[in-house]
């Protein structure tokens, strides 16, 4: 972990992706934390990379609105990496929120309000977002309230420029058909994702679970919003079915419109909210910590006691029990929930590395792995194991851990590991990511919680697998999130 990210002191690490890492800093100039975006070091050489992250702090800072993030200063470190200081989202995600509880029906016209007012913002300079998603909508603290706010613009693109040329990119289960079809893009496409994000709000259940963007592309009609636990009015319904037309000459004109459509239809008054707090603090997400130490004049670096070295232990025997084929890597970008105590590990090449809670570090390798289909018990790929204990791969052992690691391959499994001693298996997410195609299984029900597989193509002959045994599904997707892939 850096000890400082330009001016700013790094606190430690709160998200992580293909294309960038953030970093919970503090501004001790204005006194407040932030968070600051940097590019991965293995893009900092591909110019179209480095010119989409510059155009989202770009296209963040030409709007002005309390449901957008703000960028308060850009810059570049020594090694020619830009980064963002942005505002730092002290109450999680959407996403964070639905994994613990739904929201009711008032809470989630409140969100649909907010994001809707910062979509219109962003239209109104001409960006497009194209990314509308759960874990793209940040809770903030503002004035003793939680403010929704729309963030990553990493695939957002001026209006004219959509008009022009389109990439296939986006979530498929909340993309709209003509952005899955690469066609000239206008605001009603973000349109779509939104009434997307209300249908699963208000639904419990997204009204699509596309497995790629090929599917999303032909959509079928969703199955009825409504059900006997939660029922809406055919107006919702109406409203919500308009928003999710596959012509977009059929939809609503603009967001605006629809949020109001939505809120007469479920009885809420179109230009307020519900009554105070719509949404409460929870203490247990994202908070900045103590203000830093002011740096010792010595120490250009900040702290004075060196960070602990990368551990290169060796442990075979918590490798030994991966005898199947369970492949993945995080490359989504998530807010982490724990309050500190974290440990990142990187595997002996400097290839993998993840951060755990520091409970997790008791039995670790990093000293690479034989692959089941490698090219022979010759050739050691590049790998890192962290658990509560050497049996962690063992179901009901109750231990908790994480494995990672390449292995070759030019293209996805049809299957990834079984786990038949889990009680429900999720269907395959197979989606697109800066890394490349990847593919997801979580199972639930499971004796230790939760065990969740990924496969990322990140090369055309390489793939990156990550099996993750927890407890629950919150911390499960922290640590799945940061396993971060260098030089690759």
């Amino acid at each position: 972990m850096p000890s400082r990210l330009g001016r700013y002191a790094v606190r430690r690490r709160i998200g992580a992706g293909g294309f960038a890492t953030v970093w919970l800093a503090y501004d001790e100039q204005l006194d407040s934390p932030v968070a600051v975006k940097v590019l991965a070091d293995n893009w900092t050489e591909d110019q179209h990379v480095r010119q989409r992250f510059l155009e989202e702090g770009r296209y963040l800072r030409r709007v002005e609105s309390p449901h957008v993030v703000s960028v308060y200063d850009a810059g570049e470190l020594e090694d020619g990496r830009p980064y963002l200081v942005m505002t730092y989202a002290d109450q999680g995600t959407l996403a964070d929120r639905l994994e613990v509880a739904g929201l009711t029906a008032a809470q989630a016209m409140e969100v649909v309000r907010q994001v809707g007012a910062g979509l219109t913002a962003l239209h109104q300079r001409d960006i497009l977002h194209r990314d509308v998603k759960p874990a793209n909508v940040l809770f903030r603290t503002a004035d003793g309230e939680v403010r929704a706010m729309v963030a990553d613009l990493g695939l957002g693109k001026a209006l004219d420029v959509s008009s022009r040329l389109t990439m296939i990119a986006g979530t498929p289960s909340f993309v709209a058909p003509e952005q899955a079809q690469a066609e000239p893009l206008d605001a009603r496409a973000d349109l779509y994702s939104l009434a997307a994000l209300t249908y699963l709000l208000l639904a419990g259940r997204a009204p699509y679970a596309h497995a790629d963007l090929a599917a999303a592309a032909r959509p079928q009609e969703p199955l009825p919003m409504s059900t006997p636990e939660r029922p809406f009015s055919d107006r919702v319904e109406a409203v919500v079915r308009r928003g999710l037309a596959l012509d977009r000459n059929e939809r609503w004109p603009d967001v605006a419109t629809y949020v109001d459509a939505l809120a007469d239809a479920l009885g809420e008054p179109a230009g307020g909210g519900v009554s105070e707090p719509w949404l409460p603090l929870d203490p247990q997400l994202t908070q900045p910590g103590a203000r830093p130490s002011p740096r010792p004049a010595t120490s250009p670096l900040g702290d004075p006691t060196p960070p602990p070295g990368r551990r290169r232990r060796r442990l075979r025997g918590a490798l030994a029990g991966l005898v199947v084929l369970a492949v993945g890597g995080g490359v989504g970008y998530a807010a982490q929930q724990r309050l500190g105590g974290d440990v990142t590990v990187t595997d002996g090449a400097d290839t993998i590395s993840v951060t755990v809670p520091q409970a997790w570090d008791r039995a670790s390798s990093t000293a690479g792995w034989f692959p089941p289909n490698g090219t022979g018990d010759s050739v050691e790929f590049p790998a890192v194991s962290v658990g509560t204990s050497p049996t962690w791969t063992t179901a009901g052992a109750g231990a908790e851990g994480v494995f990672a690691g390449i292995l070759p391959g030019t293209e996805l499994p049809n299957q990834v590991p079984q786990h038949p001693e889990c009680a429900v298996a999720g269907g395959r997410q197979d989606d697109s990511s800066p890394l490349g195609t990847s593919a997801t299984v979580v199972y639930t029900s499971c004796p230790d919680g939760v065990t969740i597989e990924r496969v990322v193509q990140v090369t055309t002959s390489q793939l990156l697998w990550v099996q993750v045994r927890s407890a629950d599904r919150a911390t499960a997707n922290d640590v799945l999130d940061s396993v971060v892939v260098h030089g690759m």
